[in-house]
């Protein structure tokens, strides 16, 4: 796993040994920025269940201003701090611990960004996407990527946030959520499969 172009380019990640965090894939990791493209500059970013800091990591060598990493997990937070530091990143970096509920109320500033990823199947998307809306914390032209497997049943719609595109890449989907502050229906296009 490596930080793919920026000022971090070319720096290898640590990575878990066991099979308890499961990092973005490099493939995965770049489709997500080139849907962002030059959304990252000066962009203030979410990492939530960071696992190992890879996608907040790539936004910050992007030239993102700022980024939140948050977890639940002591194991992810350390493969974070350190890969963190490999990067020589703790200036633009805050590492928040606890559960994604107590890591949103601690953020006091709405973010550009916000990278979904957490384990596939436990049921957690509309709570964090009801959560992020509620607390006011995605900036009015923000984006939220959020990334799940196939089969995951992604809402639609949750309060403000409304799912505009899906993309798939084998095995894995990435919904992307932006905020609409009426009520009517916007343009989702259908499912994308990638190469």
């Amino acid at each position: 796993m490596r930080i793919i172009t920026g000022a971090y380019r070319g720096r290898k990640l640590e990575t878990p040994r066991g099979d308890d965090i499961r990092p973005t894939t490099d493939k995965v990791k770049e489709a997500v920025f080139n849907i962002l493209m030059q959304d990252t500059y000066d962009a203030v970013c979410v990492d939530l269940f960071t696992g190992t800091g890879n996608l907040g990591l790539e936004a910050l060598s992007r030239g993102a201003r700022r980024c939140y990493f948050c977890d639940n997990s002591r194991d992810s937070l350390q493969l974070a701090k350190l890969n963190i530091q490999k990067c020589h990143a703790e200036d633009k970096a805050i590492v928040l611990a606890g559960d994604y509920s107590k890591c949103l109320a601690r953020i006091r500033e709405q973010a550009d960004i916000f990278f979904l990823d957490p384990p596939y199947q436990a049921g957690l998307y509309e709570n964090c996407l009801a959560l992020i809306d509620s607390l006011d914390l995605l900036s009015e032209e923000g984006i939220i990527l959020a990334e799940h497997g196939v089969r995951d049943e992604m809402p639609r719609k949750v309060g403000r946030l409304e799912k505009t595109k899906e993309r798939r890449y084998g095995r894995i989907m990435v919904s992307i959520y932006r905020r609409t502050d009426d009520a009517g229906a916007g343009d989702q296009e259908g499912e994308e499969e990638a190469e």
